[in-house]
């Protein structure tokens, strides 16, 4: 049985899709340990105040 394939294909393989997952995950654990950091909430908390407070 011939398999057909395209010379340009573009799409990824199962290899590169675990790569691009596991690089995924590994940012999405960084982006959660600075965002959960004392003074990243101390930040976010600032402006949603200072947000509600422009808000009345």
């Amino acid at each position: 049985m011939q398999r057909w394939k395209n010379k340009e294909d573009a799409g990824m393989s199962t290899a590169e899709y675990a790569v691009g997952t596991i690089a995924a995950a590994a940012f999405a654990g960084l982006l959660f340990k600075i965002v959960t950091g004392s003074e990243v909430q101390e930040l976010l908390l600032a402006i949603v105040e200072r947000a509600l407070r422009l808000a009345d």
